[in-house]
């Protein structure tokens, strides 16, 4: 499924986030996500983003307008249009002058709720016990309830197993 930019890789760098563990560095983590401009990120920016990150894992495991809202509501968005880069005209929902943990919050705030007001079913947590991966559904039909194929064949050989030993 195609998304525009912030119902996609908005979305993707707020599964991401939620999906880092604690110890991981969130600069690698911006720079592999390809989040530019990621600036200076202190300590006091990482801490606030970690508190974001648990807020973005709670819409993962119930999205609704209620809760998008007050992500929104939380953020410092300031909408407007850019060329940067000699790219095509394209939204922005934080000053480029803002502290990066300021952006990040808007780009993944906007990115879920731009996802959810397109298909809230393709903001996702793994259904497999024990595993508590998030993702941003891209398949065509929409349906996915795993992180991974690996999460999901080990879902559907455990009930294999038990269908032939009943």
């Amino acid at each position: 499924m195609h998304f525009n930019p912030y119902g996609g890789a908005a979305a993707e760098l707020a599964a991401r986030l939620v999906n880092a563990g604690r110890g991981q560095d969130l600069r690698e983590l911006l720079a592999a996500a390809d989040y530019k401009p990621i600036g200076s990120l202190n300590t006091a920016q990482a801490a606030e983003l970690r508190r974001w990150i648990d807020e973005l894992g709670a819409v993962f495991d119930h999205p609704t307008v209620d809760r998008l809202n007050a992500l929104l509501a939380k953020t410092t968005s300031q909408p407007y249009i850019s060329t940067h880069d000699d790219r095509m005209p394209h939204m922005h929902f934080a000053r480029e002058t803002a502290p990066v943990d300021e952006r990040v919050k808007a780009y993944t705030a906007v990115g879920l709720a731009t996802l959810f007001c397109d298909d809230p079913e393709r903001i996702g947590r793994c259904a497999r016990a024990g595993c508590d991966t998030v993702f941003i559904d891209t398949s065509r039909n929409g349906r996915r309830r795993f992180c991974s194929s690996q999460c999901s064949n080990r879902v559907h050989v455990a009930e294999h197993r038990s269908r032939r030993a009943s």
